[in-house]
């Protein structure tokens, strides 16, 4: 079996080279790949969290920078950053529970609990520390235990104690990486079953004589559209061809295949075609923090023109597309340019490429984005595999899966000596 740099170079490549297509088999991968980084890594005895958490962002670091538009690669990094440090506040806040419970039953001192700090607070307030929003009030009540003390050292069986606690560490760093792996493991579970708990709510949200727009392709729209077909419903969908890649040619052929009942139109016809329609439903890219959506190019034209005419613009997107950084972060890297040769044939247009003009620049310049970017007062709703909310509840959504420390990856500075 290869060691795991080979494995981080060979996916290194993979990225680079573009050879992974779609945002969720990226996210998969890069959880494996992350799971395997945990698995080998050496626990030292104290700072198991820091450990891994340092061995993490020195391999997240390089996948991001590997791909910076492919935004799924650095939400998993952060997302696996976050379960290491509630995996080690977990484990903290337990043994801390087991030791107040041991010295609450201890007769001898019943009569001095009450003049001693809760320890539980400092726990709490790394709680709040590690996340995007201060605790609740409910989490606080939850987590505080009614009595809490200071331990007191005894200096009798001092080398039975020191072998207790050299024992309870070992445990519990294998502990730690284990807990770590288990929960990346759901993680990597929760990533392949997005698309079937997205689709367990279309009937929700569709009913019967419905006309149904989208644009390009996207494999959750497919399997949305087609769960309401399996529930019975009859609805007419129209779909954008997504010009130039032409993307909304394949999800058509697949709608048919599937037997629903489908219209192509090109992406200039929107407009035209709008006022009959009774929701949009689209796929993206990626989700912001702020509610926006990097999205296929095309959509903010959609989205426009839903805004115009009342129309419904619904956004279906798992929870490994959820990103906690805001548009205007230096880390969002927002777009990429495609070849001109998606838009013309160079041979044809050969002629308008020649340095006429005396300035060292060609006469004919081609853009070719790949993205469109949907400010979040154009989305309607959100529906991911926990639901759908609404674009103003989406950043205390992102905030339940990533810790403020983790919103830059990048590795500590080495301390010189």
């Amino acid at each position: 079996m290869p060691d795991v740099q080979t494995l981080v170079n060979d996916f290194l490549i993979k990225l680079k080279k573009r050879k992974i297509e779609g945002s969720q088999a990226t996210a998969k991968l890069t959880a494996e790949l992350l799971r395997s980084v945990i698995s080998s890594q050496r626990v030292p005895y104290t700072n198991q969290a820091g450990a891994l958490i340092d061995a993490v962002k020195a391999v997240g670091e390089q996948l991001i920078a590997a791909s910076p538009v492919e935004l799924a690669v650095g939400n998993i990094v952060r997302r696996v950053l976050h379960i290491i440090r509630e995996e080690d506040l977990s484990l903290t806040t337990a043994a801390m529970a087991g030791l107040n419970l041991s010295i609450v039953s201890d007769d001898e001192d019943d009569g001095e609990h009450d003049n001693y700090p809760v320890l539980s607070a400092a726990v709490v307030a790394a709680a709040a520390r590690s996340t995007l929003r201060p605790p609740s009030l409910q989490t606080l009540l939850e987590d505080i235990p009614d009595t809490a003390a200071i331990p007191h050292t005894s200096s009798s069986g001092g080398d039975s104690e020191g072998k207790s606690k050299s024992g309870d560490k070992s445990s519990r760093s294998r502990k730690l990486k284990h807990d770590v792996i288990e929960a990346v493991n759901e993680l990597i579970q929760d990533i392949g079953t997005c698309h079937e708990q997205i689709a367990e709510q279309a009937v929700e949200h569709i009913h019967h004589n419905e006309v149904i727009l989208t644009l390009g392709s996207s494999r959750t729209v497919l399997e949305f559209l087609f769960a309401a077909k399996e529930k019975k419903r009859s609805f007419r969908v129209f779909v954008a061809e997504g010009a130039p890649r032409y993307q909304g040619h394949l999800l058509a052929k697949e709608l048919v295949a599937r037997g629903l009942q489908t219209t192509l139109i090109t992406d200039s016809a929107v407009f035209a075609m709008i006022s009959r329609v009774n929701m949009v439903i689209v796929g993206a890219h990626a989700v912001m923090a702020n509610g926006g959506v990097i999205a296929p190019v095309g959509l903010n034209m959609v989205a426009l023109a839903a805004q115009r005419h009342a129309v419904p613009f619904v956004v279906l997107a798992g929870s490994h597309k959820l990103c906690p950084l805001y548009p205007h972060n230096p880390e969002v890297l927002l777009n990429e340019l495609r070849s001109p040769s998606e838009l013309l044939d160079f041979g044809e247009f050969s002629d308008c490429m020649d340095f006429r003009s005396g300035t060292g620049s060609p006469l004919l310049h081609v853009v070719n984005p790949t993205f469109d970017f949907v400010p979040p007062k154009l989305v309607s709703l959100f529906i991911t595999d926990t639901g759908g909310h609404n674009p103003s509840y989406m950043y205390r959504l992102i905030a339940d899966y990533y810790s403020a420390d983790d919103l830059v990856v990048q590795r500590r500075p080495a301390t010189g000596s």
